[in-house]
């Protein structure tokens, strides 16, 4: 079977690494399609394999790809696919799950760091007019590392490195993950929770790196975000629709969370009407300044990441079409 892998979006200048990689017996398109809907029906019935990055893979868009076997999500979520009519159909749903871990995990501290030392608080006092004092401010966020506890919801490869990072600035640990084995905490030198309950109870700061799953929709909701101690951070690099963020801003505007660094947000672009954290970041509402920072689902970004994307996306298609055993399939009981 001769194989034919369509890159829905144009996203490198040419194809020349991708052509190393396949090798010769492989063809290779790649189209600036908007949205999956916008591919070429013929390209679409022809393709075996389908590389995807920004667009959604609705069930119904299947039925256009009679050859399909494989599709790669080129990036560690995969959300935006129909994984349980890939799985009717027989497709393999493979993600790429060890690019960007240390700049998502860096992303996550940076933001952490930058709120509990107070910077973007200071940041936007002094660019006020008239600024502010020339003095220091005392505000629920600006604590010293080693009286906190860290929460990481999700201990995956990312989660992983962000707990290793906040041990390296004297913070303690607590993990919620009930997929990874017993030990697993033990071997990275922190603590284990129980149960979502308790690591929230226990969480100083909340960093969110779960995957999004129907498990993990709208996991963080007004009733958990509550249960944070008072003047707790919630730093989110994982994916929008996990946490509640117009329970977030109820709670931010109580005081009871003392503030937030969100590089996702449930609708990506962000489409009116916004969320009233969102609203309020952008009108510089007072409640808002200096307790709030809003990154454009952009952690995972650097030069050197981006060239990830490209060689392990290709390489993982590689092992799906050509073996000798496809990688990073994602499980059915994920979906």
């Amino acid at each position: 079977m001769s194989e034919f892998v369509l890159y829905s979006e144009a996203l490198y200048p040419d194809d020349q690494v991708e052509r190393d990689i396949f090798g010769p017996g492989v063809k290779i398109a790649f189209h600036a399609a908007t949205c999956l809907e916008d591919l070429p029906d013929a390209a679409c019935a022809e393709a075996t394999g389908l590389m995807i990055f920004r667009h959604f893979v609705p069930g119904e868009q299947l039925a256009r790809f009679a050859k399909l076997r494989a599709i790669v999500r080129m990036g560690v979520g995969y959300d935006r696919l129909d994984r349980a009519a890939c799985a009717a159909r027989g497709i393999l749903v493979c993600n790429v799950p060890d690019y960007g871990t240390t700049e998502v995990a860096d992303h996550a501290i940076a933001l952490m760091l930058t709120l509990r030392r107070g910077i973007a608080l200071h940041h936007a006092a002094q660019r006020a007019n008239p600024p502010a004092a020339w003095t220091y401010l005392e505000h629920p966020l600006i604590r010293r590392n080693d009286t906190l506890t860290l929460g990481i919801l999700g201990l995956g490869r990312i989660g992983t490195a962000a707990a290793l990072r906040a041990k390296a600035f004297g913070m303690r640990v607590i993990a919620y993950d009930p997929y990874q084995p017993n030990g697993v905490e033990r071997a990275l030198g922190i603590a284990r929770a129980r149960g979502l309950d308790e690591l929230l109870e226990k969480s100083d700061t909340l960093s969110i790196h779960t995957p999004l799953t129907p498990e993990t929709s709208g996991l963080l909701g007004a009733r958990e975000l509550a249960r944070l101690p008072q003047g707790a951070l919630v730093i989110n690099t994982a994916r929008g629709p996990i946490l509640d963020v117009e329970a977030l801003a109820e709670l931010m505007q109580s005081g009871h969370i003392a503030g937030a660094g969100l590089d996702v947000l449930p609708v990506e672009p962000p489409i009116e009407p916004l969320p009233t954290l969102l609203r309020a970041y952008r009108d510089h509402a007072p409640w808002v300044e200096g307790r709030l920072i809003i990154t454009p689902h952009s952690a995972f970004h650097t030069p050197e990441a981006w060239t990830d994307i490209r060689v392990k996306s290709a390489e993982t298609m590689r092992a799906a079409l050509l073996g000798p055993r496809p990688q990073n399939v994602i499980a059915p009981e994920m979906f």
